[in-house]
This record gives C-alpha cells, structure tokens and sequence, in this order.
C-alpha cells in the first residue's frame, strides 16, 4: 500500500503546469460550472492580441475572456 500512494504523489508531482490549472479551474465550486471552448486564429493574430494582454498584464485566457466580457458590456445594451 505505501508504494502506491508513493506512485499517486510521483504522479502529482509530475502533472504539468497546464494541466494543474485546468483542474483547478474545472474543480471549483462555483455556482456555475465553466464550459471549455476552442477557436481558430491566425497565428500573427494571436501573437499580437498576446502583447495586447500582456501589456494589460493578462495571459492569453484571461484575456480573451476580458475582451469577451468588454464586448458583451458595450453591445449588450443596443
């Protein structure tokens, strides 16, 4: 039995960056649960809307879903 909870924490501990993230993400319980989605983009596009973040001191997820929450505010109320 310890060297099985041996292997279950080596595996923790070799889990990727992305992946911890994810499951934090989708583990918390929040009111609503979060819906993962995908889009194409023109690499040049993504690499400038990247520095556009980054300048407003956001990644690439927290910035689209900024922008995403932004564009819903102004147009929403038409």
């Amino acid at each position: 039995m310890a060297l099985k909870k041996v292997e279950q924490n080596q595996e923790i501990e070799n889990e990727s960056l992305s992946g911890k993230k994810a499951k934090a993400v989708f583990a918390n319980n929040s009111k609503e649960k979060k819906v993962l989605t995908t889009f194409s983009v023109e690499p040049s596009f993504k690499q400038e809307l990247e520095e556009l973040f980054s300048d407003l001191g956001l990644g690439w997820s927290a910035g689209v879903r900024f922008a995403l929450k932004d564009f819903y505010k102004k147009y929403s109320n038409n």
